[in-house]
């Protein structure tokens, strides 16, 4: 058995920003990286958006985390949150709280 998960291969580990917690145990990632321009040689910001797994609902928008690569688990989802790095900071009140008479 030990031998069965040794010829596995690694799973890829990646880190990004929690945008969207609205759904129940999904989370949207986005993952950014610098490209260089095949030609003008600048380095241009592109981003990487994954549905990721997260079982118990801990992360939430703003936070930064460790994904790892699993198994499919929908149409969408290949990965699983693995750590939070990073709790953001805690979020502004909405306009609907301000605007709200005491």
């Amino acid at each position: 058995m030990l031998e069965a998960q040794n010829t596995r291969g690694r799973r890829r580990i990646m880190v990004g920003v929690v945008t969207s917690d609205k759904r129940s145990k999904t989370r949207t990632v986005v993952i950014p990286r610098l490209v260089k321009h095949p030609k003008y040689g600048k380095y241009i910001r592109r981003s990487t958006t994954c549905h990721v797994h997260d079982e118990n609902n801990e992360s939430h928008i703003g936070d930064t985390v460790e994904i790892v690569e699993s198994r499919p688990l929908s149409k969408t989802k290949f990965w699983r949150l693995s750590t939070i790095i990073k709790k953001a900071l805690s979020a502004s009140p909405s306009v609907k709280e301000i605007a709200q008479p005491v």
